[in-house]
């Protein structure tokens, strides 16, 4: 693929990124206002905000298997299209079960969009560059949570309904649909061309190397652990430091903000001093804020946590980055969807998990063991590194 469609490619998924995670977070600020105007209780929200995380959860290592016979591009477009269509019914819902539907078939919709523009992107850029190009593409999403809850939120302000942007978000998303079947060549086929020989195609999975491959899922399986559930309860710790209510509901945000610059340093960095000592760096600084986070007083660990967003934000990039680096390329599709969903159960599962141990020990407590779990990463950053560091990560498991 020639630099010009391989940025043109590298846009266009970021767009669709953009677009993808500015629906599936923009709920956080619509389901206040759905509770309002339907007069939900805190048990049906809750029901919606899962049927959306379980339908997007569930989806996409079916969408990775699909999309090798269907086509990456292909199902990319028809999910797009799906949740468009479904941010528009979301608009004219008239109660709990249809904002419950509509939101499930838009998290089916966005299910495709990680694993599938992660192989497209993947594929346009086969061997250096991919890192960097992984970690832009993760920042983008960062860029869609901000807008798209910014726009609401200012509609709102403005005395506009929820209603018009909801319908508006679903018209783009139809819009970006178009625009991904027109703009992104049909990178399955081209790669299944190129392996035509039936000596370069693996079987199965396509996993070069199973222990390396494994270690890298349990990577991500403690770090979303860990990201999930330092974001659902950090407000809490600074509540418990004598934090005002109102700085404390910044808390989120600003490791967000920290977040959105490590997902791309953290790509950048990977492909200038290597995958591990990426992982390690980010993971120890990861831990080390999250205790230090406990340790410092109340304010100051509000202006800690930016830089803290950019370790536990970042890693998802290496992960992300080095996926292709295991597997097959005509296998890419199956395996960012096994990550993906390795990290989305993990996410809905952790906060969970502490929540109830918060219950039963204390915040800051529960905390400290989140701080000590994703220390656990590192001596799995040794089995990656003896399939990376020498090369058999191209050898066939």
């Amino acid at each position: 693929m020639s630099v010009l469609h391989a940025s043109r490619t590298l846009k266009t998924c970021c767009g669709t990124h953009i677009v993808h995670d500015g629906l599936s977070d923009v709920s956080y600020v619509l389901l206040p206002l759905l509770a309002q105007t339907f007069g939900l209780n805190l048990a049906q929200v809750g029901t919606i905000r899962t049927a959306h995380r379980v339908a997007m959860a569930a989806f996409q290592l079916p969408a990775g298997l699909i999309a090798e016979r269907f086509g990456e591009r292909n199902l990319l477009a028809l999910g797009t299209l799906l949740a468009g269509f479904a941010f528009i019914a979301l608009g004219y819902a008239n109660g709990f079960w249809a904002i419950l539907i509509a939101l499930f078939f838009a998290g089916m919709g966005s299910a495709v969009q990680h694993p599938l523009s992660s192989t497209i992107i993947s594929h346009a850029y086969p061997g250096e560059g991919r890192r960097t190009a992984l970690g832009t593409y993760n920042f983008a999403g960062d860029v869609g949570k901000f807008v798209f809850g910014g726009i609401v939120s200012l509609c709102v302000l403005a005395g506009i309904s929820w209603q018009a942007p909801v319908v508006g978000f679903g018209i783009a998303a139809i819009a970006t649909a178009i625009i991904v079947f027109l703009w992104i060549a049909n990178t399955h086929t081209h790669s299944s061309a190129e392996s035509s020989n039936p000596k370069a195609k693996i079987s199965g999975w396509g996993i070069r190397n199973k222990p390396a491959f494994a270690a890298l899922c349990m990577v991500d399986m403690l770090d979303s652990m860990t990201r999930t559930g330092f974001l659902t309860f950090i407000a809490f710790l600074l509540i418990a430091k004598g934090v005002p209510d109102g700085w404390a509901a910044l808390a989120v945000p600003l490791v967000l903000v920290g977040g959105m610059a490590g997902k791309y340093l953290c790509g950048v960095l990977a492909e200038k001093v290597g995958v591990i000592r990426t992982i390690v760096i980010t993971e120890l600084a990861t831990g080390a804020g999250i205790l230090a986070s406990l340790a410092l007083p109340g304010m100051a660990t509000f202006f800690l946590l930016p830089f803290v967003g950019v370790a536990l934000q970042g890693t998802s990039s290496v992960i992300y980055g080095t996926i292709g680096d295991l597997v097959d390329d005509d296998k890419l599709p199956r395996a960012f969807g096994m990550v993906y969903t390795v990290g989305a159960v993990s996410g809905i599962i952790a906060p969970l998990a502490y929540g109830f141990l918060g219950d039963a020990i204390g915040i800051e407590k529960t905390l400290f063991i989140a701080g000590c779990v994703v220390l656990l990463t590192l001596p799995l950053a040794l089995v990656l590194r003896a399939a990376i560091g020498h090369g058999s990560a191209r050898a066939t498991a």
